[in-house]
């Protein structure tokens, strides 16, 4: 019987494969003892071409943050909307903004999947109301919480034992009435992306490409 194509890649493999740490996939140490990609041939000498190199920063990108491709490209239609230049900034900051996201960032959640299962369970408030759409962009000021029958949580409970990152400047945690409150202080950017990234090399990937 042929095996299922669920379209889901191991994380190892991901990284390897892109050769660098994504620590939106939430499993660290995949270049730590095969620092080169996957197969017979993955630790030879490997030439790239110009294509490959954008490529890959786009895949970086679609990795890190769990996207699909339709997913990145309707995030880039919109930071490309009314932005005459550095759209790709505008574009980081938004999806560092996504819930899903932030939770992860914040340590409530160790990696973007878990962090997306705990908002579509219902564990999730922002500012004070439940939340279920992980994909839901943030503004300034807005605050994320888990609720309270939810602080025993598995999820949460582990994240909160072996943080992935450290707190990122745009995003400030606090304890509120015995509550631990995440509220995002500023809208981020390039300067945010929790892995090494080339704005360049991801824009002429798109400049020729209908978005």
């Amino acid at each position: 019987m042929a095996k299922k194509n669920t379209g889901k890649k191991p994380r190892f493999k991901v990284q390897r494969r892109l050769g660098v740490e994504l620590p939106g996939l939430g499993k660290a140490g995949a270049l730590e003892r095969r620092p080169y990609p996957p197969g017979e041939n993955g630790n030879k000498r490997k030439k790239y071409s110009d294509y490959a190199l954008r490529l890959e920063e786009k895949q970086k990108v679609r990795c890190h943050y769990q996207l699909r491709e339709e997913q990145l490209r309707r995030f880039i239609r919109d930071s490309k909307r009314g932005a005459k230049t550095n759209w790709v900034n505008k574009l980081a900051g938004r999806l560092e903004c996504r819930l899903d996201n932030i939770l992860f960032r914040l340590g409530f959640a160790s990696s973007i999947r878990a962090a997306r299962q705990l908002i579509s369970h219902g564990h999730v408030m922002v500012d004070g109301k439940k939340e279920s759409i992980a994909s839901m962009v943030l503004k300034p000021g807005q605050a994320v919480t888990i609720r309270e029958k939810s602080r025993e949580n598995q999820i949460y409970v582990m994240a909160k034992q072996s943080p992935r990152l450290e707190l990122p400047d745009y995003l400030r945690k606090e304890d509120v009435n015995g509550v631990e409150t995440g509220t995002i202080q500023a809208i981020p950017g390039t300067e945010h992306v929790p892995f090494p990234f080339d704005a360049g090399l991801f824009t002429e990937y798109y400049a020729a490409r209908k978005v």
